[in-house]
C-alpha cells in the first residue's frame, strides 16, 4: 500500500459521500477532509470513526519519512468499509427513478397515440 493508494482511496470515498449524502455545489472538487466536516454525521458512529481514520492517513501522506513508516492497514480496511457502505446507498431511489421514467415514457407513448387517433376520426369526419 503506497500514499498514492491512500490519497486516491481518500478521493474515492469523498466522491461517494458527496453523490450519496450531498452537500456539495456543482463543480465543486472536494476532499475528505471537507466532506467529514459537511456530511461527515450522516455517517453511523464506527463509519465516521473509520472516516476519520482515512482522513488522518492520507494527512500522514503528505510527509514522505512518515509516510514511508506508516502502516496503512487500518486505512485499507476503512476504505473498504465505507465504500461497502456507500455503494449501494440511494438503491431504493435509482430503482424509483427507473420505474417513474418507465411510466413516464408509456404515458408518453399513449398520449401520442391518443393524439393520432383523434387525429384519424377527425380526418375521416367522424367527429
Amino acid at each position: 500500500m503506497t500514499p498514492l493508494n491512500v490519497r486516491s482511496w481518500a478521493e474515492e470515498v469523498a466522491v461517494l459521500m458527496a453523490s450519496r449524502l450531498g452537500g456539495v455545489r456543482r463543480g465543486e472538487v472536494v476532499t475528505l477532509d471537507v466532506m467529514l466536516r459537511r456530511r461527515g454525521r450522516a455517517l453511523p458512529r464506527k463509519l465516521y470513526r473509520k472516516a476519520v481514520i482515512l482522513r488522518d492517513a492520507e494527512a500522514v501522506t503528505n510527509i514522505p519519512k512518515i509516510a514511508r513508516q506508516t502502516d496503512f492497514a487500518p486505512a485499507a480496511q476503512a476504505h473498504a468499509d465505507l465504500v461497502a457502505y456507500l455503494k449501494p446507498f440511494g438503491r431504493l431511489t435509482r430503482v424509483q427513478e427507473r420505474a417513474t421514467n418507465f411510466a413516464a415514457s408509456v404515458v408518453f407513448g399513449l398520449l401520442v397515440l391518443g393524439a393520432v387517433i383523434l387525429w384519424v376520426l377527425v380526418w375521416r369526419g367522424w367527429l
